[in-house]
């Protein structure tokens, strides 16, 4: 006799793995100490009379946006621009970091790619510099001996490939 709960069970897991995949959105909160001293949290950045010190954690690369011109006073005006100066030059560093690993891991690849097509290159000109009997395919799908001729121009397209690819 089967069980008539057994269909519902991936359903569950596939319920759970959801509810795992998003829970680090249930992590991206603000946390900060009011006027009071009560800690408060909230998805959203904290009012703009919040200190800076008073803010107890922020979510990941998030950075509060400044307050409209009209409610600082003058002088906090120039104290605000102090204050934010530093935050965007941090977050244009950490944008410079980002791309320089980006470019980096991108010439890494080319890298390995440019040495896959050098040795496959190497490899290919070898067996063709052996003498062994090679078949080439043709179009309509036949397969024929190789003539020396055509075994001369592989030859110097994979010396082309491993001049350009074997650095």
């Amino acid at each position: 006799m089967k069980n008539p709960r057994l269909p519902r069970r991936p359903l569950g897991v596939i319920f759970a793995l959801a509810l795992l995949a998003l829970s680090p959105f249930a992590h991206a909160q603000w946390k900060w100490r009011d006027a009071d001293g009560r800690v408060q949290y909230s998805d959203r950045p904290p009012p703009p009379n919040v200190a800076e010190k008073d803010i107890l954690q922020r979510p990941n690369q998030a950075a509060r946006a400044p307050a409209p011109q009209s409610a600082q006073a003058p002088g906090a005006a120039s104290a605000a621009s102090d204050v934010a100066a530093p935050g965007r030059a941090a977050s244009e560093s950490s944008r410079d970091k980002i791309e320089r690993e980006r470019k980096t891991a991108e010439d890494k690849a080319n890298k390995e790619a440019m040495a896959e097509n050098c040795r496959l290159a190497q490899n290919r000109q070898r067996l063709l510099e052996s003498g062994v009997r090679l078949r080439s395919g043709e179009p309509g799908g036949e397969t024929q001996v190789m003539t020396e001729q055509a075994r001369q121009e592989q030859i110097r397209q994979m010396q082309v490939v491993i001049n350009t690819q074997c650095k």
